[in-house]
């Protein structure tokens, strides 16, 4: 084979390994997208006709479920970036006895299975109960100080990717000119970090609202988030509104991130 003939052969395969990952990507959206359309009780094939009514149902069946993901979802944003990014610049800008120890065990949940987790934090809960009485287990506080454990290192981890390419120098340049640390804080350093801050809190929300490894085992009846509910309504139902929600919910997902991006930027962290 001659060196033309191989250079031709190796760009052919690239592009036939390119198209077979974007098939691997986008067919299944594409279907969920085709189903979740279908004017049936029952998912058959081919459909009878199509509709849109299915997405009109999502708020009626899982709004109850949607609010409380929301919530925690929210609140364990918030948290997670109260604590990680403190974190993320420590990491960042200190050198100081335990610094790698300290940062393995913020980035630690990411290595570890959510189902493992979840019954962790269960087991640890019931624990608590049994000697002090404090009421945890099936409580909404429980679910928040666990979505924070699992959101908290995607925090950490894109702070300390803002920081990476940010040239300390501008810091040491503003505190020479008189600018105390906290006014470095404000006006240098946090400017700089805002597209990783503004990307860990997007995903730190994805990760919190889709989980559902850490909720099987920490919900309770009344208190139940939209991973799990959909689950739920899966064991007694087999009809396109749980398309309509998968549907749904990644077109607000590409909204935000295309919105975002627009205003700051997120592929210079990602």
């Amino acid at each position: 084979m001659t060196e033309r003939a191989a250079d031709w052969a190796g760009r052919a395969t690239n592009r036939l390994l390119l198209l077979l990952a974007c098939l691997a990507i986008f067919l299944p959206l594409v279907l969920t997208l085709y189903l979740s359309v279908f004017n049936e009780q029952m998912i058959v094939f081919p459909p009878h006709g199509y509709t849109l009514a299915w997405y009109g149902q999502i708020v009626g069946k899982f709004g109850g479920a949607i609010w409380t993901s929301l919530r925690i979802a929210l609140t364990a944003v918030a948290l997670s970036l109260f604590i990680g990014v403190p974190a993320g610049i420590g990491l960042s800008r200190y050198r100081f006895t335990g610094r790698d120890a300290l940062g393995t065990f913020l980035l630690s949940p990411l290595t570890i299975p959510g189902i493992a987790i979840g019954l962790a934090i269960y087991v640890l809960a019931v624990w608590i109960e049994e000697r002090t009485g404090i009421e945890l287990a099936g409580s909404i506080r429980l679910l928040i100080m666990a979505h924070v454990l699992i959101t908290m290192p995607w925090v950490v981890r894109l702070c300390l990717a803002s920081l990476t390419n940010h040239e300390r120098t501008t810091e040491e340049a503003a505190a020479s000119l008189g600018a105390n640390p906290l006014m470095v804080l404000l006006r240098v350093t946090l400017p700089a970090m805002r597209p990783g801050i503004v990307a860990a809190a997007l995903f730190a929300f994805i990760v919190s609202f889709e989980n559902l490894e850490l909720n099987l085992f920490l919900v309770a009846p009344g208190l139940t988030t939209l991973p799990v509910a959909v689950l739920q309504y899966l064991q007694y139902h087999i009809d396109p509104l749980v398309a309509a929600v998968a549907v749904a919910q990644m077109v607000v997902v590409g909204a935000a991130l295309l919105l975002l991006d627009r205003f700051v930027r997120l592929g210079q962290v990602l």
